[in-house]
């Protein structure tokens, strides 16, 4: 199919891409706005790591069991219903998924506040040697493990919307999450002891403020009062296929908890800044990679239950193609210009010099892998569309793999840690999902013919070559503008560099962003 026959559905993903980008883009400034308040009250601190070890766990489990997997195995299922049921058997589905997951999810808080000690001691086998990080450790785990529950009901809620094609109220929602967490550290903190423990306090408000902001709309249709059926087979298909998903879709979490296990094993401050790096890395991802991937599923699931596989293919390529053109320059300007963006963020109060050099560092690798993160959340969709989650998890145990390897060489190699330090961790985990994305996107196109052939080769050499313009850009731009307050030497180069990066791609005639140009002209003529 040449490039364009496909044009309904190519404007969809940008217009929905767009809105879902728009939605994240809030969450996001006020996610950031939390990380600043967090670097300045807590730095790269002990109990910084205390918390950040806390967090991961629920959220870990949040990413296998909630938004991971169960959102992803739910909107296959339940857009068939949608497509091919009546309105009452899809409700019943909706029920059945609400009180089976409903009563898991409870089982696993009241487990999880129960095991704290247990879990803290294998998840952060470095706090080992400091009780009172280890104490601290368990009680930040005990008061955030409910966060899973209300964000895993949310992911059934998200799943419901996105069915829906509703996009932005669900990719706004984590706002809530953000605003909770930025009240509790700035109202809160003065009256707890110790005052981390209102920020964790702040998360499972934060939680489930999300989950209800989704499940308004959604009960002014639908009853979602949960009915423990669980021989309904919908219900039964999403298990069988949620299984496999926990570990195929959230490799990049799974990476991320072996790199936060070997990082308490590295110098004091190595958790805070992966979490720092991290978070930077996210920034782009979230508002370009996960954005179109959260927008292609629903649409290749509907291919998918219509047989419609060239236009599911089409989707898959363009999506693959959008990925490329919005996340290389990102990696670009986060490797380059890294380093102001993480001073102009967190350098303040118990922030220091010290811990940006070092969050930099990690920064730089992380950035390398930021193009297979998003393509496999693309790639991984594709397969889910099918109603195919084995083959991911296959290939993404492959990638855990090599990770583990990696990382254990980073600890336990002298010269390596020595050199790498936490920044290797990062570096692992970017080389672990490059090898998931080339195995998922070489297993598609074994079984299902081409994707995009040579669109794809000749899109993703433009946008090199357009990024590698921008890359020169910002060399030059450390030195020019050294001197300039930080306030406005980031803000500035950021903005010329996206100015630069458009004007090249459209003297080029990259057809992703004539697609996004075609899309706006149409709708601003509307």
């Amino acid at each position: 199919m040449v490039d364009g026959g496909n044009n309904h559905s190519h404007s969809d993903v940008v217009n929905t891409a767009t809105s879902v980008s728009s939605a994240t883009l809030i969450s996001r400034v006020l996610g950031y706005t939390r990380d600043m308040l967090i670097a300045n009250f807590f730095g790269a601190s002990m109990v910084a790591d205390a918390f950040f070890v806390a967090y991961k766990i629920p959220n870990l489990l949040r990413r296998l069991l909630g938004e991971g997997s169960l959102s992803t195995s739910f909107i296959p299922v339940y857009t068939e219903y949608l497509t091919n049921r009546t309105e009452e058997e899809s409700q019943k589905l909706i029920k059945a998924v609400f009180g089976a997951f409903t009563v898991l999810f409870i089982i696993l808080t009241v487990a999880g506040i129960i095991f704290a000690p247990q879990i803290v001691r294998v998840i952060a086998p470095g706090f080992a040697d400091s009780h009172q990080q280890l104490q601290l450790t368990v009680l930040l785990t005990r008061i955030m493990f409910p966060f899973l529950m209300a964000i895993g009901l949310g992911a059934i809620t998200l799943g419901i919307l996105n069915s829906w094609r509703k996009f932005f109220l669900p990719a706004v929602a984590p706002s809530m999450l953000s605003i909770s967490e930025i009240l509790f550290i700035l109202f809160l903190t003065p009256f707890m002891e110790p005052p981390i423990k209102a920020l964790a306090i702040g998360v499972v408000v934060g939680g489930f403020s999300q989950f209800a902001v989704q499940a308004v709309p959604i009960i002014k249709r639908h009853s979602i009062m949960p009915v423990i059926n669980l021989k309904h087979p919908g219900l039964r298909r999403i298990i069988r296929l949620m299984l496999p998903a926990a570990i195929g879709l959230a490799v990049f979490q799974v990476n991320s908890l072996v790199d936060t296990i070997c990082a308490t094993m590295l110098d004091p401050g190595s958790v805070s800044f992966l979490y720092y790096g991290n978070r930077l890395v996210q920034f782009p991802l979230a508002l370009f990679g996960t954005a179109v991937a959260t927008v292609a599923l629903p649409m290749m699931s509907e291919n998918a239950a219509r047989k419609q596989m060239t236009e599911l293919k089409d989707t898959f390529s363009f999506s693959l193609r959008s990925i490329s053109f919005l996340i290389l320059p990102a990696a670009v300007g986060l490797i380059i210009f890294g380093e102001p963006i993480v001073r102009l963020l967190f350098q303040r109060g118990e922030f220091t010099s010290a811990h940006t050099s070092q969050t930099s560092w990690v920064l730089i690798f992380y950035s390398t892998g930021l193009i297979f993160f998003a393509g496999v959340k693309v790639a991984t969709s594709a397969f889910h569309s099918l109603q195919d989650t084995k083959t991911p998890v296959i290939v993404a145990s492959a990638a855990m793999i090599l990770n583990v390897g990696l990382n254990l060489t980073v600890v336990f190699v002298e010269p390596v840690k020595n050199y790498f330090a936490a920044g290797g961790l990062a570096l692992a985990t970017s080389i672990a999902s490059a090898l998931n994305f080339i195995l998922l996107v070489i297993i598609f196109r074994y079984r299902n013919g081409l994707i995009g052939g040579k669109r794809i080769t000749k899109s993703v050499f433009s946008h090199i070559f357009a990024s590698a313009v921008l890359g020169i850009f910002l060399i030059y731009s450390r030195n020019w503008t050294e001197t300039w307050n930080i306030f406005i030497r980031v803000p500035a180069v950021i903005a010329a560099a996206a100015a630069l990066y458009t004007s090249v791609s459209l003297m080029l005639g990259i057809p992703e962003i004539e697609r996004i140009k075609t899309t706006y002209m149409k709708k601003n003529e509307n």
